[in-house]
């Protein structure tokens, strides 16, 4: 098979390039995820997407391809909290650790899935490692107060190989958007996401809108799903796809900044969250106004 007539509607260039609809790329994406097609014609897609960006209709297609071919996580008894970790920490530390195990405290199962995409920054899963929570090697149940951490690749090769195509063009491609909203669980769960750009919060809000989502949106920490501990961001809520305002931006200036660390390797990081945890360290107000907002929304599922 060969996904060049595809390529012909969307490579057209800025003005000219044509939107797909949904069930054609979902044909397009998937595959693409199963290895299907040249690597030249995968190139050919990632750059032709860079330069059109993504709809919602395309995004929900390639959702839809990406979901036949996920290893699903099974239900839980309740719902399981879904934090995609992508991006990392350069500047400030790695909190998402911290989202997910105040989370968990609250009896809630948690699935952190991602990736270590680049050497210069801080991920997620050494940050869990270091606080004792290796990654997963295989699928399974996620229990009630427990986080569990699942690598890409085992939920779908497909999309780790396409998430890699980054290192050698050196562009993002639709794949990583799509870890960001893709939902693995086969249950009743919320997905946290983050934008980095305000157009990917239209775009993004468009796709969870179309899919009947159920989902939280906020501005990004450095590109994590976690609450800026300095500064409240705006927090939206989806249930079914029904929009709601959660949370105002905070803004003016700031008239008081949390203690974090001053180092932000994994060790240093996974010491403050302890702190935090055993209150030793105050839980900085942002992530707690989060954690309050994700608990109200589970209670509505």
């Amino acid at each position: 098979m060969s996904i060049a007539k595809y390529i012909k509607e969307i490579g057209r260039g800025k003005q000219g390039a044509r939107s797909l609809p949904r069930e054609h790329a979902a044909d397009l994406f998937g595959q693409v995820l199963d290895g299907a097609v040249t690597d030249l014609e995968i190139g050919g897609f990632c750059l032709a997407m860079r330069i059109k960006g993504e709809t919602a209709q395309e995004m929900a297609g390639f959702l839809d391809a990406t979901q036949l071919r996920l290893k699903q996580v099974p239900a839980a008894s309740r719902p399981v909290i879904v934090i995609p970790s992508y991006n990392g920490a350069r500047k400030l530390p790695a909190l998402t650790p911290l989202l997910a195990l105040l989370l968990a405290r609250e009896g809630l199962p948690v699935l952190l899935h991602g990736v270590a995409s680049e050497s210069t920054r801080v991920f997620t899963s050494g940050v869990l490692e270091a606080l004792g929570i290796p990654a997963q090697t295989a699928i399974g149940a996620v229990p009630e107060g427990v986080v569990r951490f699942v690598p890409t690749a085992i939920l779908c090769p497909g999309l780790q190989r396409l998430l890699d195509v980054r290192r050698a063009v050196g562009l993002r491609n639709p794949a990583h958007s799509l870890v960001k909203i893709m939902n693995p669980c086969a249950g009743k769960s919320l997905v946290l996401s983050s934008y980095t750009h305000p157009e990917y919060a239209l775009s993004m809000a468009a796709t969870f809108e179309l899919t009947l989502a159920n989902a939280m949106l906020l501005r990004g920490t450095e590109g994590e799903s976690v609450a800026d501990p300095r500064r409240m961001p705006k927090m939206d809520g989806f249930l079914n796809g029904q929009r709601v305002l959660l949370q105002e931006a905070q803004s003016g200036a700031l008239s008081t900044l949390p203690d974090l660390p001053k180092e932000i390797d994994a060790i240093t990081t996974a010491r403050y969250i302890r702190d935090v945890l055993d209150g030793t360290s105050a839980t900085p107000a942002p992530i707690a106004q989060q954690v309050a907002h994700i608990l109200t929304m589970v209670a509505r599922l």
